[in-house]
This record gives structure tokens, C-alpha cells and sequence, in this order.
């Protein structure tokens, strides 16, 4: 089923590459890739480096007043009521009595206003209601795949979804992200590896980790992920795939032991074949990211949607329901000021129609200046980055998680909202065609 995207993987049967080992050198090769991989440990261990992974310990930062009412939809002047009124939780006041909300607390203020104003429900607890089903959106592979699943599946916690975030890619550049560094020298039962594989899998709760959003959990991307991916070419090449032992089928089962627990999975694929198979089977959405005039990547944009649609068509031959109910592409790194990138937008647009979201993400250095510090902006002050960098970035950012989230409201059959409640200066964020 994966035959044309097949892909050998360069990990052991499940051992680790910190082994015990002597000090002379082994004779055949495989002893001596060990060795030599041994040996490049060693050189980091003794340069004082941390092989180990370290676990996130980051505290998200407060929100002001002012960004509280605008994430929640209400104005300032109606929360500093409510706070005068003793009304929801109690904020933080700081300097000149300014007040402050942490997440947990703003996700509190949003249960009470959904019970103090029921009619706007949906507005605040956008929580999934009876029949409407779990939303599984495949970030494709992309050079921007990383950051464009971080930011949605920040804002989408933000806005009060409950949300799970997979990365599937074991160079770990999405949970580096997320404050997880992984190195060679971890791998155990810390990945969807663990969740996926054949002898003994765990269920994906016990590998399921808290981050510093309330509402937005993580499954980190390990080497580990190199253990799976081995596995499944062996069963292939030997022909040995049995019912129920499918590598995406297995994702889709994983998934299911927790779908009563969020709103919204964001997995952000690598490029292991296996693996990309099951994140494809399991989605109801796919999102494919390419760079504005940069035809290379729309042309492997191309070639993936051709592979999507070839494994999707196999997978109806078993039987096996296809869940997909929407893709979308995104151009990123939008420098709104050139002709050329214009001229390439309107050029896709008109192939495309609304399959193109309208807005794009602009290139931005404050999204780079953030990736580089291994966080989001959602988690910085404009003071971090420069207040106008960090404010043109958060809206073109806003601007293009709205038109997702409206689409997950289409898909669950109420009205689209999001766009609408963007503040007015989202518009900075949509290309011109």
C-alpha cells in the first residue's frame, strides 16, 4: 500500500545506540556503523553536553487585560467589570493595577461566560457536541510544516479547543518547539512508536505529555520513531502484514483510545512513509504548506496530493472508511510587497479557488528571531521581538488559523465564526489575488 513511498530506515531492531561497548574496533560493518556512532556520543558526553532528553518546564506566560478580551472576543472594559463584580476568577495586579490572566484562568472566565451568556455558547466553549467528531488535521510534510503546526495548535488552544499535537518527525524540530530536546540516546516509549508498535504497545494515555497551554497536550517526535518505521519495512518486505496490523490502521486505533478527550489532533508529518500513511488514513483534514513562489515546493506539493490520493483509493478497496473531509494549502513566508509573490498567489488561486486559504503567512522576523529562542510567539511580549514585527506576525497568524478553525466549524455543521470575530487588522494578512 506504501510500496512507492517505501523507505529503508537506518535504526536497529529497538537498541540503543549507547550500548556498552569495547574499545576495539568490530569488523563487519554493522559493528562498525555502532562503533563509530558510539564514538560521535562520546565526543558530545565529553564536551558536557546532555544526550538526555529534558523535559519541558516552561510556565506560560500571563495575558493582559487587553489581550484576554481580545482572544476571548469581549471587550477590556466588560472583564474589568467582571473582575470589579468579584465575577469568574481573580486576576493578577501588577503595576499601576493592570491586571493579568494565566491561560487556566482565561479558560475559567470562558466557562463562566458560556453559562452567564448561553445564547454565545459556542463562542467561548467551542468544545465538540454530541455527533460531531473528532477533527484529525495532517500537517504535510514541508519546509514550514514545524512552525505552521506549532502555531496552530497553539491558537487553536487559545481559542479554547482541546487540542493533541503529534509530531511524527524524529528530529524532534516541532518538540524542540514545545520544550522537548531529544537526542539519539532516548529512545524509549517516549514517541507514537510506542503506541504503534507490533510487540506489546502501550496505549497512546501513558506517552501523552502536558505543555504549558491549558487545554493543549503533546506527543513528542523521537529517534524512537526510526524503531516503527523499521519494523513495518520488515513486515512489508516479508510479506507478513496480517489484519489489524497495518501501520496506519494501527494510528487510527490509537487515536480512537482518546477520542473522547479532545477537539482537535494536529499531526505534523515527517518523512517516514509509514508513519505519513497513518497520520493520511487517520485525518479528516489535510493541511499542505508551501513557501509563496518557491515552485519547488508546490511541485512536491503536487506529488504528495498525488500519493494522498493513490493510498486514500486503496484504502476504500478494503473496505476501510476514508475520513478525509477537506484540504487546504497554505503559502507561507509571504512578502506581500512583491510583485512576483502577488502574481504567483493570484496564479494558484485561480487553480485552486477556495482550496488556497485566502491568508497567508507573511515572512516575518519575529516568527524567525522566536523559532530561533525554541518558542512561539503566543508565548513571547512584543518587547522580545520588537512590538511592530510581533504585532504584523500575530495577525497574519490569527488571520490564518481563523479560516481553519471556521473550516473545522463547517465540517461540524455550524456557522463559521472566527474570521469575523478577527480583529480588523487581520486583514494585513490576506494575499491580494
Amino acid at each position: 500500500m506504501v510500496k512507492e513511498v517505501a523507505q529503508a530506515s537506518g535504526a536497529s531492531g529497538g537498541q540503543r545506540l549507547d550500548e556498552p561497548r569495547s574499545g576495539n574496533d568490530a569488523s563487519s560493518p554493522i559493528e562498525k556503523f555502532k562503533d563509530s556512532a558510539n564514538r560521535l556520543l562520546d565526543c558530545v558526553r565529553e564536551a558536557g553536553a546532555d544526550t538526555e532528553r529534558t523535559r519541558n518546564g516552561r510556565v506560560l506566560r500571563s495575558f493582559s487585560l487587553g489581550e484576554v478580551a481580545e482572544i476571548l472576543g469581549v471587550s477590556g472594559s466588560y472583564l474589568r467589570q467582571l473582575s470589579l463584580d468579584g465575577l469568574g476568577p481573580t486576576p493578577e495586579l501588577g503595576t499601576a493595577r493592570r491586571r493579568s490572566y494565566t491561560l487556566r484562568q482565561v479558560n475559567e472566565l470562558r466557562d463562566y461566560l458560556a453559562r452567564a451568556r448561553p445564547n454565545e455558547a459556542l463562542k467561548f466553549r467551542p468544545h465538540r457536541r454530541k455527533g460531531e467528531k473528532l477533527q484529525i488535521i495532517t500537517v504535510a510534510p514541508g519546509p514550514t510544516s514545524a512552525t505552521t503546526s506549532l502555531y496552530l495548535a497553539q491558537g487553536l488552544s487559545l481559542k479554547g479547543f482541546r487540542v493533541l499535537a503529534i509530531d511524527l518527525d524524529d528530529d524532534g524540530a516541532l518538540s524542540e518547539m514545545y520544550g522537548w530536546f531529544t537526542s539519539a540516546s532516548y529512545y524509549p516509549d517516549s514517541s507514537m512508536e510506542a503506541a504503534l508498535r507490533l510487540d506489546k504497545p502501550q496505549s497512546i494515555s501513558s506517552i501523552i505529555e502536558k505543555t504549558c497551554f491549558d487545554g493543549l497536550d503533546f506527543v513528542p517526535g523521537t529517534p524512537g520513531l526510526d524503531f516503527f518505521e523499521f519494523e513495518c519495512m520488515q513486515r512489508y518486505l516479508s510479506g507478513d502484514d496480517v489484519e489489524g496490523t497495518d501501520a496506519s490502521l494501527r494510528m487510527v486505533r490509537a487515536l480512537k483510545d482518546v477520542e473522547e478527550d479532545y477537539d482537535v489532533v494536529v499531526i505534523r508529518c515527517g518523512g517516514k512513509s509509514f508513519l505519513n500513511a497513518g497520520a493520511i488514513e487517520a485525518a479528516t483534514g489535510i493541511l499542505i504548506t508551501a513557501r509563496v513562489g518557491w515552485w519547488a515546493d508546490v511541485e512536491k506539493a503536487a506529488y504528495y496530493m498525488r500519493y494522498v490520493a493513490r493510498f486514500l483509493s486503496e484504502i476504500e478497496k478494503t473496505g476501510r472508511p476514508v475520513n478525509l473531509k477537506f484540504h487546504r494549502y497554505l503559502l507561507t513566508e509571504h512578502n506581500p510587497r512583491d510583485v512576483s509573490e502577488q502574481k504567483a498567489f493570484a496564479r494558484m488561486r485561480a487553480k485552486l479557488g477556495d482550496h488556497l486559504l485566502t491568508a497567508t503567512v507573511w515572512e516575518s522576523d519575529a516568527i524567525r528571531q522566536a523559532e530561533k529562542m525554541k518558542q512561539s510567539l503566543y508565548e513571547l511580549t512584543a518587547g522580545a521581538v520588537g512590538r511592530s514585527a510581533y504585532e504584523q506576525a500575530m495577525e497574519t497568524l490569527s488571520t490564518a488559523n481563523a479560516e481553519i478553525m471556521d473550516i473545522i466549524y463547517e465540517v461540524w455543521g455550524r456557522p463559521p465564526m472566527f474570521v469575523s470575530q478577527a480583529s480588523p487588522l487581520a486583514s494585513a494578512g490576506k494575499a491580494k489575488s
